[in-house]
C-alpha cells in the first residue's frame, strides 16, 4: 500500500499571467523538491482523466457549466472575476483536476493506496456552486465527497481545510449537509470576506487572527477540530491543502512553518487511523512562496508515506 500521487502535464499549461500568484511554477516547485529528497521514488504517480459532465453536475449545475464553456477563450485571456482568468487550456486544466480528486476517491476506497495527495492547479475551495472565484473554478474537494457518498455509498465523509483563505465555495456547497462535517482554520478578517459566521451544524470554523503564532494557532485547531472530528467518526477524510498560512508566503500575515504543517497532518492521520481506515485524500489549494511551499508539501507527504 502507498501514497498515491496525482500529477499531468497539462496542469501547467493553465496561465494567468507572468505576475499572478498561482501559477505553473508551484507545481513545478513541488515535483522538482520531491525529486532532490528523493520523496518522489516513494510514491506510486497517477496521470489522471478528466472529470465527465455528470460528475461535476453532482455539485455545479448545467447552467453554471456552460456559461464557463461560453466563457473560455481561443486565444488571450478572460477573466472571470478580478483575480482569475481562463485561457485556452483552462477548463482542460480544472477538469483533470477534479477528475483526479474522483480517481483518488476511486482508488482509496477500492484499497488500491492507502491515501493520495492530488498535486493539481487551478485549485477549487472558493469555487461556489455556481460562481467561480479566487483562482477557482470547480469544487475539488466537494466533488470528491460526492463521489464518495453516492457512488461509495459513505455515510460520513469529513473534510478539513488548512488554507489561511478561508473556503467559502465549499462551505457554500456542503452546509447543512449532515453526511458532511466541514472543519477549516483561516485567517480573519481576510479574503475572502464571506461565510466566516454561517452557523450550520456541520461547519466548524476556526478564524485566526492576524499575526497568531504557530503555538496558539495549533491550541485553536486542536481544540476546536478533534472533538468534533472524533464525535463525527468520518469514513473518509478530505483535505483542501493550502500552504499558504506560512510565515514566508506573500498572501497572508499567518506564522505556520513546515513542522506545523507536518503536525497538522499527522494529527489528521490520527483521525483516519481510529475512524476512517487510513483513507485520506489531500487536495492542493493555495501556497505561493515557492521554497515554503515545496518544502511544506514534502512534510505533509512524508507523513501520508509513513502510514501503512
Amino acid at each position: 500500500m502507498t501514497t498515491a500521487f496525482f500529477s499531468h502535464d497539462d496542469f501547467m499549461k493553465h496561465n494567468m499571467g507572468p505576475e499572478h500568484p498561482e501559477s505553473p511554477e508551484r507545481l513545478a516547485a513541488i515535483i522538482s523538491y520531491l525529486a532532490d529528497t528523493g520523496l518522489d521514488q516513494k510514491l506510486d504517480w497517477v496521470r489522471p482523466e478528466e472529470i465527465t459532465r455528470d460528475q461535476l453536475l453532482m455539485v455545479h449545475p448545467e447552467k453554471y457549466l456552460h456559461q464557463l464553456d461560453l466563457m473560455q477563450p481561443t486565444r488571450g485571456r478572460v477573466f472571470t472575476d478580478p483575480d482569475t482568468a481562463m485561457m485556452p487550456d483552462t477548463l482542460r486544466a480544472a477538469r483533470l483536476a477534479a477528475g483526479a480528486n474522483i480517481q483518488a476517491v476511486d482508488m482509496v476506497m477500492s484499497s488500491q493506496v492507502t491515501n493520495a495527495f492530488v498535486c493539481a492547479r487551478p485549485p477549487g475551495h472558493h469555487a461556489e456552486r455556481a460562481k467561480s472565484m479566487g483562482f477557482c473554478f470547480y469544487n475539488n474537494v466537494a466533488l470528491a465527497a460526492m463521489r464518495a457518498l453516492t457512488f461509495h455509498h459513505l455515510e460520513r465523509v469529513a473534510i478539513i481545510d488548512f488554507d489561511v483563505h478561508q473556503g467559502n465555495g465549499t462551505v457554500d456547497i456542503v452546509s447543512g449537509d449532515e453526511r458532511i462535517l466541514m472543519c477549516s482554520s483561516f485567517q480573519h478578517p481576510f479574503y475572502p470576506h464571506s461565510h466566516v459566521h454561517r452557523q450550520a451544524d456541520n461547519i466548524v470554523n476556526i478564524p485566526i487572527e492576524a499575526n497568531c503564532s504557530s503555538e496558539e494557532y495549533r491550541k485553536q485547531v486542536e481544540a476546536g477540530w478533534l472533538k468534533r472530528l472524533n464525535e463525527f467518526k468520518p469514513q473518509l477524510i478530505l483535505i483542501s491543502a493550502g500552504f499558504d498560512a506560512h510565515r514566508l508566503d506573500p498572501m497572508a500575515e499567518l506564522n505556520l512553518d513546515t513542522e506545523d504543517y507536518r503536525w497538522l497532518t499527522e494529527m489528521i492521520v490520527s483521525v483516519a487511523s481510529e475512524h476512517s481506515n487510513d483513507r485520506i485524500i489531500s487536495t492542493l489549494e493555495g501556497g505561493y512562496h515557492l521554497r515554503a511551499l515545496a518544502e511544506s508539501v514534502n512534510a505533509h507527504l512524508e507523513v501520508l508515506d509513513s502510514v501503512y
